[in-house]
């Protein structure tokens, strides 16, 4: 501790708080797509890596067809389209092929890469100029970024509240919940699986075509993990949500606090940036901090159930 104290002194203190309007505004295009990655890891039971190829195809998608003529608003709701058929193919793969979840996800995520150099025309990286065209997200424009993005949050939650409240959204919950038991009760599980790794690719896809634009290229390696990133903010979230409304946290809080999760980590991140610490140990840091806030759950169930068992042995 006497150690990292002399560090953080340091430092620059406003560079630090300069850069944390960026870390939000890049945290809220993120949190799309953990909004994307909650609906399968947390509501659907499914562990989806698809995510780190779809991420990529959003992005190559919307700035090719910017390039080529096409409004960005067209552009990024083609790349919601191509995220839906990368979920299409990674159920087809799960439900009609029966191969494993994680397999299916990694199969369609290796395909991606090739898929996404070729929208890209064989090149790595492709910009898109601020100058040049009208964006619906630019890093430039921080604050209009900000207050676009947590428009288009607002719909995204207010539509997947409404929907997981119809009797398609129900259907997901419960084959998330318990795939045998819905399946008893006639339950087409495969399609419910199917729309909702569709519907969350979707919206990774979309996100992926947000952060195009906000970083003013594409990357073929800008997705690369991304599934750790969506999970951390799901975490996150969940851990903050239940920490502040507890059993009145419900469906529509815990997507928001997706939200919140992801501007969290990005927060987080750039502070540990701004520390000084190497850039190349941040794929690591980030898997610390996943396992940190995936343990944390576990390890307060565990100390409560330790504290009744210790509880019940002094009664008796």
């Amino acid at each position: 501790m006497n150690s990292i104290i002399p560090v953080i002194c340091a430092q620059d203190i406003m560079s630090l708080v300069r850069a944390l309007p960026g870390s939000a505004a890049q945290g809220l295009i993120w949190g799309i797509m953990a909004i994307g990655v909650f609906i399968t890891y947390k509501i659907l039971n499914f562990a989806d890596l698809t995510v780190d190829g779809t991420m990529g195809t959003g992005g190559a998608v919307t700035v090719m067809l910017i390039l080529a003529g096409y409004e960005p608003v067209v552009a990024v709701a083609m790349a919601l389209i191509a995220g839906m058929l990368a979920g299409l193919i990674t159920g087809i793969l799960h439900t009609v092929l029966g191969i494993p979840d994680i397999l299916a996800g990694i199969l369609t995520q290796i395909s991606l890469y090739s898929i996404n150099l070729n929208i890209a025309q064989g090149r790595a990286n492709q910009a898109v100029s601020v100058d040049a065209y009208r964006l619906i997200v630019s890093g430039r424009d921080i604050t209009a970024t900000v207050a676009t993005v947590l428009i288009i949050i607002v719909v995204i939650i207010a539509i997947l509240y409404w929907f997981f409240g119809t009797e398609l959204g129900f259907t997901i919950r419960s084959t998330g919940g318990n795939e045998n038991m819905s399946r008893a009760q006639g339950i087409s599980t495969a399609s419910a699986k199917v729309i909702a790794l569709v519907i969350s690719n979707g919206l990774v896809g979309f996100a992926g075509g947000l952060l195009a634009q906000y970083q003013g290229n594409f990357d073929v390696n800008m997705g690369r993990g991304a599934i750790v990133i969506g999970l951390a903010s799901v975490i996150i979230g969940e851990v903050i949500g239940e920490a502040i409304l507890g059993k009145h946290l419900n469906f529509c809080g815990r997507l928001a606090f997706v939200a919140i999760g992801s501007i969290i980590y990005y927060v987080v991140i750039q502070f540990v940036l701004w520390l000084g610490l190497p850039t190349i140990d941040m794929k690591l840091f980030s898997a610390i901090v996943v396992a940190i806030f995936l343990a944390v759950p576990y390890l307060k169930a565990k100390h409560k159930n330790s504290y009744r068992r210790a509880a019940k042995n002094t009664k008796m």
